[in-house]
């Protein structure tokens, strides 16, 4: 599936632009380094609420993670200093 392929080489690609290791990511979503390895690799997909914290942890859009637009450009609300949502 197309979605399978673009998450799993835009999560890549942005873990690396933010020189993250694999560990890091997981701790982050509360994954474990595999996990991130077997997502990267298009072994496993993901959640919709690790989708949506890999979307607000990188500040891009779930549909761009998806594959479903090439437009990163992330349209929540700020962050505060935790990575959550200002309300």
């Amino acid at each position: 599936m197309k979605t399978t392929i673009l998450l799993k080489d835009r999560v890549y690609e942005l873990r690396k632009e933010a020189h993250l290791s694999q560990e890091e990511l997981g701790k982050v979503l509360g994954l474990t380094h595999k996990s991130i390895s077997m997502l990267e690799s298009g072994g496993r997909g993901t959640t919709i609420e690790k989708l949506v914290l890999l979307a607000e942890y990188f500040q891009v859009s779930t549909d761009y993670l998806l594959g479903i637009t090439d437009d990163p450009t992330w349209r929540g609300g700020p962050l505060d200093e935790n990575g959550g949502q200002n309300v």
